[in-house]
């Protein structure tokens, strides 16, 4: 007896991976083996980036609070050690934001951890 290949099953795999190549240029967007590899190269990047993303915010949010605690003679070390200490619970997110968008706020909180 023949052997039996599933071609619908693999067929529509290919089709779908393919789907994912639209959009590159060259052989990388209609040769089967060279947008696999591109593919699988693409989704690695994505993976790395969505890491890389939360670090570079992180390394935005500190920016921005050592500006604003500058401004009243701080450095950001010294602040987020009165911050931890004085135990309020507001994250580098939220502290970023208040320092940029809202200075008679983060002065409130400066204040109140440095007292």
């Amino acid at each position: 007896m023949p052997r039996s290949v599933n071609h619908v099953a693999s067929r529509a795999k290919r089709k779908n991976l393919m789907k994912l190549a639209k959009g590159y240029f060259g052989r990388r967007k209609n040769v089967w083996t060279v947008a696999k590899n591109a593919i699988e190269k693409g989704l690695v990047y994505a993976y790395i980036g969505r890491k890389q993303k939360k670090r570079s915010y992180r390394s935005l949010w500190i920016t921005r609070i050592n500006a604003g605690t500058r401004q009243y003679g701080m450095s950001y070390s010294q602040f987020m050690g009165a911050v931890h200490k004085s135990g309020i619970a507001l994250n580098r997110k939220v502290l970023a934001d208040l320092a940029l968008n809202h200075p008679d706020a983060f002065k409130a909180v400066f204040d109140k951890v440095t007292k």
